[in-house]
């Protein structure tokens, strides 16, 4: 149990502002052979997929806080993240899992009022399929 929980919290922080590899720890869990693929493919994505709902969130509410030190997201994050949007669209979430610009770019969801009804399955679907590739890959 202690397994699901780190992976799904491993999950959730890498999809947030803290630097941390789930890659890594769904890697190991799997590895391990003590839970189902699917289960543990399940539980990285939704743990994930729920930071990355905090980012958007927080992209609803805090965009004027921008320019404090504390901040999150650099203006060259944002910006980049603003330009995926303006040419790609809102399909653009479903690269929420890159690396650099996936956490800014749930972050710019929220600030452009993306609806959560279309950012949620897309989020989900784009981080779903990196995990379900790693489980392929072990």
């Amino acid at each position: 149990m202690f397994t699901l929980f780190s992976l799904f919290t491993g999950a959730f922080l890498a999809a947030t502002i803290l630097p941390f590899s789930s890659e890594v720890m769904l890697a190991t869990a799997l590895h391990s052979g003590e839970h189902p693929k699917w289960l543990l493919v399940l539980i990285a994505t939704t743990g994930n997929t729920l930071g990355a709902i905090v980012n958007w969130w927080l992209g609803l509410y805090l965009l004027h806080w921008s320019n404090r030190r504390w901040f999150p997201f650099s203006t060259h994050q944002l910006n980049k993240a603003s330009k995926w949007f303006q040419k790609y669209g809102t399909f653009s979430l479903l690269l929420a899992w890159v690396p650099v610009i996936g956490d800014p770019l749930t972050f710019a969801a929220g600030v452009l009022r993306v609806r959560f009804i279309l950012f949620l399955p897309l989020v989900f679907l784009g981080k779903g399929l990196r995990y379900i590739l790693i489980g392929w890959m072990f």
